[in-house]
């Protein structure tokens, strides 16, 4: 299912973290409680993040390690490829995912649609849990002094209690 996790990036003072959960679903059905949905790449100078079916997500985070590979590490020049060739390729185009790519000075969501986003204001969310946590990562870092990681952590609580499909099992990850 597309939408049965929650990934969250947020770029807050001088830090950059990535946080998830760790529910896996099938149907209606919780099978898993502690998986990781985020990767380090490149000599663990980018992380990326995954909302969408495993099997699409190891295809996306294989194609874009190569795409890293290719542009030694230039996170924008290797996302732009990647959502052009996901946008083009026909197998790569039935993979239902949606991916949030991000190094200490830049993030962006990409999709199947072809979609390149990188936020205006340092935070991104995706899954079913996605706008839950993106409406409390923003409201914290207008509105507290908390760090990013302390950001990341809170609103992903906050999702978890709200999304049936977030539990508060979180993996974050911290550049």
């Amino acid at each position: 299912m597309l939408h049965a996790t929650t990934v969250l990036a947020v770029r807050h003072g001088d830090h950059a973290v990535m946080a998830s959960d760790g529910q896996v679903t099938f149907g209606d059905t919780v099978v898993k409680q502690s998986a990781r949905k985020i990767r380090r790449l490149y000599n663990d100078r980018i992380l990326a993040g995954f909302a969408g079916s495993a099997a699409d997500s190891f295809a996306l985070f294989s194609r874009f390690e190569a795409k890293l590979e290719q542009y030694r590490g230039n996170l924008e020049r290797s996302a732009v490829e990647l959502a052009k060739d996901w946008r083009t390729d026909r197998m790569l185009r039935r993979l239902e995912a949606m991916l949030i790519v991000m190094d200490a000075h830049a993030m962006y969501l990409l999709s199947g649609n072809g979609d390149l986003i990188e936020p205006d204001d340092g935070i991104v969310a995706i899954g079913s849990g996605g706008a839950y946590a993106l409406a409390a990562a923003k409201a914290l870092a207008r509105h507290t002094g908390l760090d990013a990681r302390s950001i990341a952590e809170q609103a992903m609580q906050i999702a978890a209690q709200i999304c049936i499909y977030t539990n508060d099992r979180l993996t974050i990850e911290v550049l």
